[in-house]
């Protein structure tokens, strides 16, 4: 049984295995400084993403529904994406929340970020809050993107999120500190 503080394990060396447009998978050697025993762990290599919680003047949020290829059906959500790569959160935030629902306009700032899933991912996810959201211009979808725009009562969205209508974990999470934020 390990007590106390747990020790931090030094990378040691890593390769890539295989390389897509997505991301890198990596197998990545690590030393436990104590143990001095050498593990292979795989290591997802990804860009930051942003999801963004964009609250029109009439207090409602905007949502896409759209297919996802991982969990093959359709997901409601908080409109997002990949940032590219040097890109300031906030400003990302900005042109996928235009991108995705042509939404813009209103104050704008970082909620907040976490890691998707620090065991195998290194990539962080960024939420965005754009307060004031309105129509602002056209959509600019990705090529294989079909995205279902629509806006919501915020205690409606806060709701699906705490039992299970929105199932997206990284959007169940933003809500979660957008609510937080709010002093609910």
């Amino acid at each position: 049984m390990i007590t106390g503080e747990p020790s931090r394990w030094l990378r040691e060396a890593e390769r890539v295995l295989v390389s897509t447009r997505v991301f890198d998978l990596k197998s990545v050697t690590f030393r436990h400084p104590k143990r001095g025993t050498e593990r292979e762990f795989i290591v997802a290599n990804a860009p930051d993403w942003v999801n963004v919680v964009a609250r029109t003047p009439d207090d409602r949020l905007v949502l896409v529904r759209q297919f996802r290829f991982g969990s093959d059906d359709f997901s409601l959500e908080l409109p997002g994406g990949v940032l590219e790569k040097g890109e300031d959160p906030v400003s990302g935030g900005v042109r996928e929340l235009l991108e995705e629902t042509g939404y813009g306009g209103g104050k704008v700032r970082l909620l907040g970020s976490v890691f998707a899933n620090p065991a195998i991912q290194n990539n962080r996810c960024h939420f965005v809050l754009v307060d004031g959201a309105v129509p602002s211009g056209p959509m600019n979808w990705d090529h294989d993107e079909e995205i279902q725009v629509s806006t919501s009562p915020v205690a409606d969205v806060l709701s699906w999120a705490r039992t299970g209508g929105i199932t997206h974990s990284l959007s169940v999470a933003a809500l979660m500190i957008f609510e937080g934020s709010r002093g609910v």
